[in-house]
């Protein structure tokens, strides 16, 4: 057993190893026998590809490796900036796969198969969320509209559209049709299994998806038009509803939080007298989250099994679940196993697949055979591989933050096969926020959590008053609080851990990406816990970001800060730019070139504030990358950047070959 002090234990986790063995596991789908899946490859400048594993268990790719025009293929979409929804695939009359799929370099829809055939002209709008209606000749799709190709509008028009899937539209933009329009934002398009009906989702600002937006539905004409208004099936008026599904009997189920927490229900479609009427009933009362926030596109927590069985992932108290439900009872059955859904899932009447997390494994595409109750991992997000002996699992904390209400985390403790600290030792303790804010973290295997933890950190991963998987209270503990709220959480489960005697009270470091960055740089700047902070492409001037962000968040900040600019004071007290005279520990901060969600002139204007102060901060512009690194050279960088960062603010010496990093202020 070696002795060494605890952050310069040699982990057998490199960054290049990070970044060149780990894929992002997106989207998955399944049709027929085969199953459909994304994958985000750094190895490949972050280009994401679409991946089919048949029923033999044969894996090809499904998306080009060229374009028709030459160019790279890689599927993924630019609506909303997240993304998400990028692809669809069914069945056709012969039974063979129809796929259609969105192409980042040029925003246009694309139909897969022996011929890449475009579908959409390059013209500046972006595609989203695709259903596709094979009775009609048409796929479904969100658009929006940035004016011409390459474009950016921060104000784009938001449309439900209908695209012929036999090509027309590719040269003749009047082509794509507009089923819907007029309100802000518009999703999940779903079409019934009799093709007579569409369910989708909307919401205006101010709101936000989670805060208040409708499920609708509408009688489709043979064309694909709308015949008559939408019908409000469930939402609004402070509840947000939100993942309509078909079952194959023709109902609707959807997922809103009227109650407080997002459950299921289920609406029965009738036309006594030639009018429509709707019966809905909630399947299932629970103090658990049947949904997730819709930050993406296209994610799905609810999927049809059979004509009795509806397969969910929900969450209890931070921790996510996988399991059945009836729809004539809600009764609801858990599944019992190590692989749990973090990710979307889709479902066939013999089988269950979803992006799965593991308490000891990376992530995984796991494929659940109900008949045998076994899993196959179908693809993995990494080849790296620990020790079970280093490998350190999450253990749910929960600590009092004032007013007998707690916050919520998962502490992963240092551990490296064969390596101890020196006797008294207490480690340092990194505390990790996600992003979002509306968000939240879950526990399982994370190489990036691993990174740490084998060099000998403690990790907090937190998950503050705003996040999710706590019921909508939990949630709006942040209303009119960011950067009040999530800062003193963090602060106190940080104080928490060193009182609790599992992290050095003097090396509590803080770390977070856009809007956790937000945080890092408030904690900072509020608090006088911890020792350095990194921020990754966060947020330092609330107003800025208020002027300068995309759409989808334009008027987010109303609610979880106030109205600009009639809350103008409240931004510039809590906006860490303006408070850098109270920022004394040093600060590294990580920003992609080419971010639209949070610019570059967010962290620049922060460097230039501290240095002006003399407080040690490194500035580091990645080239070419956007909100979140996905490019092998950038990840690397980045966390060997950071590694090195707090090697020399908390004094020790890092086992791996790392850059010295520039904290000077001249």
């Amino acid at each position: 057993m070696s002795t060494l002090p605890h952050g310069s234990w040699p982990s057998p986790l490199r960054a290049a190893d990070l970044a060149g063995a780990t894929v992002r596991l997106g989207e998955v789908a399944v049709s027929g026998g085969d199953t459909y899946w994304t994958e985000g490859r750094a190895s490949e400048g972050g280009r994401t590809v679409l991946l089919r594993r048949d029923a033999s268990g044969a894996v090809t790719r499904v998306s080009p490796e060229t374009a028709p025009d030459g160019g790279t293929f890689d599927v993924r979409s630019r609506a909303q900036e997240y993304g998400g929804g990028s692809f669809a695939v069914v069945a056709d009359t012969d039974g063979a796969p129809l796929v259609v799929a969105s192409r980042k370099e040029d925003d246009r829809l694309y139909r897969l198969g022996e011929d890449t055939v475009p579908l959409t002209p390059a013209d500046g709008r972006r595609y989203a969320d695709l259903a596709l209606d094979l009775g009609r000749g048409l796929v479904y799709a969100v658009a929006e509209d940035h004016g011409e190709p390459g474009g950016f509008r921060t104000d784009p028009p938001v449309t439900l559209v209908a695209v012929p899937l036999d090509g027309s539209a590719a040269e003749d933009g009047a082509r794509v049709r507009t089923v819907f329009d007029g309100t802000d934002f518009v999703n999940a398009p779903r079409l019934s299994p009799d093709g007579r009906h569409l369910a989708f989702v909307t919401w205006d600002h101010p709101s936000m998806p989670w805060d208040s937006s409708l499920v609708r539905l509408v009688e489709l004409a043979e064309d694909g038009s709308l015949r008559g208004r939408p019908v409000t099936v469930a939402g609004g008026d402070g509840v947000s509803a939100q993942e309509p599904v078909w079952t194959s009997a023709g109902d609707l189920v959807h997922v809103d939080d009227r109650t407080g927490w997002w459950n299921v229900y289920r609406t029965e479609l009738s036309r006594p007298e030639g009018w429509l009427e709707l019966r809905t009933r909630h399947l299932h009362p629970a103090e658990a989250e049947f949904s997730a926030p819709q930050w993406a596109f296209g994610p799905r927590t609810v999927a049809v099994l059979d004509e009795d069985h509806l397969v969910l992932s929900w969450v209890e108290q931070g921790r996510r679940r996988l399991g059945m439900m009836r729809l004539a009872n809600g009764e609801l059955e858990a599944w019992v196993g190590d692989w749990l859904p973090e990710g979307s899932i889709a479902a066939a009447p013999d089988r269950v697949v979803f992006v799965g997390s593991h308490p000891r494994r990376p992530s995984a595409v796991v494929e659940l055979d109900l008949a045998e109750g076994a899993t196959t991992v179908v693809a993995e997000s990494s080849t790296l591989r620990l020790d079970e002996d280093s490998v350190s699992e999450a253990e749910p904390v929960s600590w009092e933050v004032g007013d007998g209400v707690e916050a919520h985390g998962f502490y992963y403790p240092p551990r490296l096969a064969g390596v101890q600290a020196p006797d008294g030792e207490l480690p340092p303790l990194l505390v990790m926020i996600h992003g979002g804010p509306t968000a939240a973290t879950s526990p399982g295997f994370s190489p990036g959590v691993q990174y740490w933890t084998t060099r000998g950190f403690a990790v907090l991963d937190v998950n503050y008053g705003g996040s999710t998987g706590y019921g909508r209270a939990y949630r709006e503990r942040l209303d009119g609080a960011w950067g009040v709220v999530d800062v003193a959480d963090c602060a106190s489960g940080a104080a928490a851990m060193a009182a609790a005697g599992r992290a050095d009270p003097a090396r509590l470091a803080i770390r977070g990406g856009s809007a956790g960055g937000f945080t890092t740089l408030a904690a900072l700047a509020f608090t006088a816990t911890f020792a350095a902070g990194t921020s990754r492409y966060g947020i330092g001037d609330l107003a800025a970001l208020a002027a300068e962000t995309h759409k989808f968040e334009a008027r987010y900040l109303d609610r979880l800060v106030g109205p600009y600019p009639e809350a103008e004071e409240v931004y510039r007290q809590r906006s860490p730019l303006h408070h850098v005279d109270r920022i004394e520990a040093p600060v590294l901060l990580l920003q992609g070139s080419e971010d639209r969600v949070v610019p570059p002139s967010q962290s620049i204007g922060m460097a230039e504030a501290l240095r002006a102060r003399g407080v040690p901060v490194a500035y580091v512009e990645l080239a070419g990358e956007g909100h979140g690194f996905r490019g092998a050279d950038a990840i690397t960088r980045a966390l060997e950047t950071e590694l090195a960062f707090y090697g020399q603010v908390l004094g020790f010496t890092p086992a791996d070959d790392v850059p010295t990093v520039d904290l000077g202020t001249a």
